[in-house]
């Protein structure tokens, strides 16, 4: 359970209160490994996944649904100290104008490629460069849907705990298999299991539709500005592309992987 706090938090000044709003720089969650989770069905997920809560920061005032009371009482059950703080404090540690009721400040999951536990015919989602969070959020979400077995940010560097990838994820980064490796590093795992990589690229000459995602598979996406790097070039690597027919030469990662993501599927429960 919960160690609750008696009083009530009225400054923005308040240590505790600086310390997890500097929590929106990238750098700062680096050097603490430690996020923010705002957002009812986030907060939510996150914790049934197991996240480990710090602090909660509550704000009653806010919790004006029973979908935000609930957050607001699982927070309290998981957090090692829960606050209650005004409404003036917690839009210092809101992302934007999103004033739910509740705020963590959690551990960072240290998820790395060994982690990965795949199932027997597994099919990864593998995105490179992607640099807006929005958009990777978008594909945790599509991948999320589409049963996808894991993703795997590989640039090394990703902030997969951004607060746009869990907004855009609707908490889905917390109940996939998510982490982030360089790309070398990453071809070199899919290459020791056997799976398939099928690289999506501009011109491919081959179409999504004739490749075979039946078997354990990865599909390789890469940024709509640079595409993927020439890692993802060899023998064992199959390029694939997407009919454009019109002016424009390349879709939204996100709209890509789920087309892609979801013809997967399709063969899949075809062969089943």
């Amino acid at each position: 359970m919960g160690r609750r706090e008696t009083g009530l938090i009225t400054s923005v000044q308040n240590p505790r209160i600086k310390a997890a709003a500097r929590l929106r720089d990238s750098r700062a969650r680096r050097k603490a490994g430690r996020f923010l989770i705002d957002g009812a069905r986030e907060i939510s997920r996150a914790i049934g996944a197991g996240v480990t809560v710090h602090e909660a920061f509550i704000c009653p005032e806010l919790c004006d649904s029973p979908e935000r009371q609930e957050a607001a009482r699982l927070a309290e059950e998981s957090a090692a100290e829960t606050f209650h703080v005004t409404p003036a404090v917690f839009a210092k540690l809101a992302f934007g104008d999103r004033e739910e009721g509740t705020v963590l400040v959690a551990a960072t999951p240290q998820r790395t490629l060994a982690d990965l536990q795949l199932p027997a015919n597994p099919l990864i989602a593998v995105l490179e460069g992607v640099e807006k969070p929005g958009n990777f959020g978008a594909v945790l979400r599509t991948a999320d849907a589409a049963g996808v077995s894991a993703v795997i940010a590989a640039d090394g560097s990703h902030d997969v705990y951004n607060p746009n990838v869990i907004r855009a994820s609707l908490g889905a980064v917390f109940t996939l298999p998510v982490c982030a490796a360089d790309s070398s590093t990453t071809l070199d795992r899919l290459r020791s299991q056997r799976i398939a990589i099928y690289a999506a690229r501009v011109g491919a000459g081959r179409l999504y539709t004739d490749a075979d995602f039946r078997g354990p598979a990865a599909i390789i996406l890469g940024s709509e500005a640079h595409g993927l790097s020439e890692v993802w070039r060899g023998d064992d690597i199959t390029s694939i592309e997407l009919p454009m027919h019109g002016v424009v030469d390349s879709l939204n990662v996100s709209a890509a992987a789920a087309v892609l993501v979801y013809e997967a599927l399709r063969q899949r429960t075809a062969a089943e």
